[in-house]
């Protein structure tokens, strides 16, 4: 990998990572069809620049975050966010925790991701036509079984090209929540989830980082961070206007595109 790859891969990863199109599934084929998808360091390298995109949600929701935790001790809504929160990542940190063998040596290629992609899209658009009852319009006041609930669908996107911001979005939307909030919590979900993958990649592979590798580790995350700031900001207007077809349609074709040449040149 060299200084360029790491900047693409650095923005493609705070571009998509917040969008439900697979931030993983994306990273893997472009490192298949650059030639370095089977290079270890590659797919730690996609865990760790994650930790940019973690930095571009605290900054933009910096305020509200701080006011939770500055008032933990005097705000009973503010505990049962915190709560809520824990409660829905601990299903994706048990099972990843249990299958990171299994999911990194087999599920890790193009293949799985092409057909994950088409398959998510198809669902996307079924989703986003249904008339969903919206029962909920915060994403800081969800009933507490409901975020175990969009905590355990949110397993599924250890599948790559399933998409973790996706499936907590389709989840949190059948258990009614409205586009908005959906798409709200799966911000603050991906925090510690997205935390808890980089400690937990970072403690089984440190051994392998070299002075290189750390210059591209942060040439990765600072891309990251800037293209994530961007992605942030704009979302929440972007699937309140327009819903989640724009991304179903593109997970189609990149799926399609991308199987159609595993197929041709492997």
């Amino acid at each position: 990998m060299d200084y360029l790859k790491a900047l693409l891969l650095g923005i493609v990863e705070g571009l998509t990572e917040f969008i439900p199109v697979s931030s993983t599934g994306h990273l893997l084929l472009i490192d298949h069809f650059l030639g370095i998808g089977d290079d270890d360091f590659g797919k730690t390298f996609a865990v760790l620049i994650q930790l940019g995109a973690i930095l571009a949600i605290l900054s933009v929701y910096f305020g509200k975050l701080w006011k939770v935790a500055t008032t933990l001790g005097s705000s009973a809504q503010s505990r049962r966010f915190v709560i809520g929160v824990l409660i829905a990542f601990l299903p994706a940190a048990l099972f990843g925790a249990m299958l990171h063998g299994f999911i990194k040596g087999v599920l890790f290629n193009p293949v799985v991701v092409c057909c994950t992609l088409i398959a998510g899209g198809l669902i996307l658009l079924v989703v986003d036509d249904l008339s969903l009852e919206t029962k909920h319009d915060d994403a800081m006041a969800f009933p507490l079984p409901m975020y175990l609930k969009i905590g355990l669908i949110q397993c599924l996107a250890m599948v790559p090209g399933v998409s973790r911001s996706g499936s907590s979005i389709v989840g949190a939307m059948l258990l009614g929540a409205s586009k908005r909030a959906a798409a709200e919590f799966s911000f603050f979900l991906a925090m510690p989830t997205m935390a808890g993958a980089f400690a937990f990649d970072l403690l089984k592979n440190y051994k392998q980082l070299s002075v290189d590798n750390i210059v591209l580790i942060a040439i990765g995350f600072v891309a990251a961070f800037f293209a994530g700031l961007v992605v942030v900001k704009k979302l929440l207007d972007i699937v309140s206007n327009y819903g989640f077809k724009p991304f179903a349609y593109w997970r189609i074709i990149v799926g399609s595109i991308g199987l159609a040449l595993v197929i041709a040149v492997g």
